[in-house]
């Protein structure tokens, strides 16, 4: 243990602890809105944040591993009894323990700060963050191998420098199963808040770095150019083994989803909301809002009664049927994990006049739909840029047509208007072209 305390003290490891943990929680609260979703955000986004987190492992190690190099006691520590396997294991475990104590600790920053809002925590996050945790102990030993293997002064920011790229490209590479073995980053894309990561992924991940890291361990404590060689053989059966057990399928590789996550969680009374379980902590926020919504929607003849937070998985084509009793709402959530935009959540609700998403082969008329929404809302039709908070530009003659079109409606007696609009919703329920309907 003194000698241990000694590394910690003495080398490299904690230096570089220090480095990660301050790049990684730094990157982190850059953009607290890409995680303040919940557990599996910050997962997501801490893996995509390897990118930073590798490459300075792996430099960490290589500078490490020429200090025998630099100091020139290498041929004195070899006439020494001790093997240097039993040399080099303090060295091991100071750099190991380290970097995978500063993951740890970049993930327990940022969760300190979602852990009160957070309303659904996937048991995968365990399995994520250890193997994140890993991937960095790999990267360091790895760095360590080359680094005594390599001592050159240019071998750790030339190896920073490849371990950005290697990071990257491997996570765009194709095919993606390929991907999601080599990469520490893949899968870290977002796209629904119920996405996750394939726990096959994962372990395949924690297959191919077990590999790269007794490789860093046999390049560090090789006696010889054979040994050198021969650590090749972990990380060649690592890659072997893992793309035997790795999913092929595109459901499970690309944003897959976690059933949990994507349940429905509802008021108890009505008219009834439901959002996503991992969106459970802003219902409560969300319902009035939702519900002066559905108020509005009211006033045409068979309107919806209840408003389901989107669960659409466009990637992989899962669209659920529409239920014409249901509207679909967005649910955005702000950066200390709230409901974002609540002005907006109103107008986005009469915009599409209870159709919810429809259907993207139909005929649409902007300028007719913002006419017949506002004139439920009983205002006058205003850009979306500004409201819509995705919006930012459409063409100007679009709202200036809406304009003329809900002026058109407020000369008319109130049951003519009230009807017109509604045809309007009718003529997109049943994908025919609405232009034209508010003007007969």
């Amino acid at each position: 243990m003194s000698v241990l305390g000694i590394e910690l003290r003495r080398s490299a490891a904690a230096g570089a602890a220090l480095i990660a943990v301050t790049v990684g929680v730094a990157a982190l609260y850059t953009a607290p809105g890409r995680w303040s979703e919940g557990w599996m955000a910050l997962a997501l986004t801490v893996k995509e944040y390897m990118i930073l987190l590798w490459p300075i492992a792996l430099a960490a190690g290589a500078w490490q591993g020429r200090r025998e190099h630099r100091a020139k006691v290498g041929e004195l520590f070899a006439t020494t009894p001790r093997s240097r396997a039993r040399r080099m294991a303090p060295v091991l475990v100071a750099m190991g323990a380290s970097l995978g104590l500063a993951f740890l600790l970049v993930m327990g920053a940022a969760g300190l700060r979602i852990v009160s809002t957070a309303a659904y925590f996937p048991p995968s996050f365990v399995a994520i963050t250890l193997v994140g945790a890993f991937s960095l102990v790999a990267a360091a030993w790895l760095g360590l191998g080359i680094g005594r293997l390599l001592p050159a002064l240019v071998t750790a920011p030339v190896l920073a420098v490849a371990g950005v790229l290697l990071v990257f490209f491997t996570a765009i590479m194709r095919p993606d199963w390929m991907s999601a073995i080599l990469s520490p980053a893949y899968g870290s894309t977002p796209f629904y808040p119920f996405q996750t990561i394939d726990p096959r992924v994962t372990a395949v991940l924690a297959i191919f770095m077990g590999g790269l890291a007794l490789t860093g361990v046999l390049l560090l404590v090789a006696r010889g150019p054979r040994t050198s060689v021969a650590a090749a053989l972990p990380v060649l059966l690592g890659f072997g083994v893992a793309a035997v057990i790795v999913p092929r399928d595109e459901a499970s590789l690309i944003a897959p989803i976690d059933p949990v996550a994507r349940e429905l969680v509802c008021t108890d009374d009505a008219p009834k909301v439901c959002v996503t379980r991992v969106h459970a902590n802003v219902l409560d926020a969300l319902t009035p809002l939702v519900r002066q919504g559905l108020s509005v929607l009211a006033k045409m003849p068979d309107a919806p009664t209840q408003a389901h937070e989107d669960t659409r998985a466009y990637i992989t084509g899962d669209m659920p049927a529409r239920d014409p009793d249901v509207v679909t709402i967005t649910v955005r959530i702000d950066d200390h994990g709230g409901l974002a935009h609540p002005d907006a959540v109103v107008p986005e609700m009469v915009f599409g006049l209870g159709t919810g998403y429809g259907d993207p082969e139909c005929e649409r008329n902007g300028a007719v739909e913002r006419a017949a929404a506002y004139h439920l809302l009983g205002r006058e039709p205003v850009s979306d840029v500004g409201v819509i908070p995705e919006m930012i530009e459409e063409e100007p003659q679009l709202n200036a047509e809406a304009v003329a079109l809900w002026q058109g409606l407020r000369k008319l007696p109130a049951p003519e208007a009230l009807t017109r609009v509604t045809a309007v919703r009718d003529a997109i329920l049943a994908c025919q072209d609405p232009t034209g309907l508010l003007s007969r």
